[in-house]
């Protein structure tokens, strides 16, 4: 697939999905959202991918959607499904650690693309805004139900039901952001964590991990993880990567894990 509306770059490990139309502050729109679920599925099942980084060009991550007009969808179509859950969809079902990087305004879906990422580093000059209300819109992209997870239910209800702009203080002391940078430093560190997590993180373990947090949020009990935490221990000590972890350990040397998430991940784990 050609993109246009976004970048996608395969470095060291590292798929960097780049939001591309820094001329309208990356307004989302229809083609982007079709880009960005083609670059996860391609980063999801491409096994020489072990960390996705999601970043934008120009001052801003994202404004929201492009509201000129000139883009607009087809709501009659019998498969429609809404923009922004064309990307947060696929991007919460990846099977690799997901880092946001966010400078400048993210709001709208500039805030809702991001709920599914696993560590969301915005820079000190990024603001976010559930502005939904303020446009007589609704939530999008799984928000009401990432939100909440995210930040706890009081949280949300004050983001969501005034809309109001959130400053990146408020966003970090709530957990909407895992940390914050100077906006010179946002990539950077961004690859530093990723470039961390690839060294010394397995790739199957972090896939197990990634899918089962989520997973389990739907759990009425800690039941099921207790079921599913004895299949796994199990599991595990019959793998090369659980005995080159303890190995590496022992020997005081950085590990060298060779599983693959195409090949590797356990069949029973509840959402495959």
């Amino acid at each position: 697939m050609t993109f246009e509306a976004i970048t996608y770059a395969l470095e060291d490990r590292i798929a960097t999905v780049t939001l591309n139309r820094p001329e309208a502050r990356n307004g989302y729109t229809n083609q982007m959202a079709d880009e960005l679920a083609a670059a996860f599925a391609l980063a999801d099942a491409d096994d020489e991918v072990r960390v996705v980084v999601i970043a934008a060009n120009g001052k801003d991550f994202c404004v929201g959607m492009d509201m000129s007009g000139g883009d607009a969808p087809d709501f009659t179509a019998p498969d429609w499904i809404e923009p922004a859950t064309r990307a947060t969809r696929p991007l919460s079902r990846l099977d690799k650690p997901v880092i946001a990087a966010i400078q400048g305004s993210a709001v709208g879906v500039g805030s809702t693309l991001v709920l599914p990422a696993d560590f969301r580093i915005a820079a000190s000059n990024a603001r976010f805004g559930f502005v939904f209300p303020r446009r007589g819109l609704f939530p999008e992209g799984g928000s009401t139900w990432f939100l909440p997870r995210i930040v706890g239910l009081g949280r949300a209800q004050d983001w969501m039901l005034t809309g109001r702009l959130i400053p990146v203080d408020e966003a970090l002391a709530a957990g909407l952001v895992t940390q914050v940078v100077a906006p010179e430093m946002l990539l950077e560190r961004a690859y530093g964590l990723a470039r961390d997590l690839i060294a010394n993180t397995a790739a199957v373990s972090e896939a197990v991990i990634r899918r089962t947090l989520l997973h389990m949020l739907g759990e009425p009990s800690p039941e099921a993880s207790f079921q599913l935490d004895s299949k796994l221990i199990a599991h595990a000590f019959g793998t090369a990567d659980t005995i080159e972890g303890i190995m590496s350990f022992l020997q005081k040397r950085a590990p060298e894990f060779t599983g693959l998430v195409s090949k590797d991940l356990p069949d029973f784990v509840p959402w495959r």
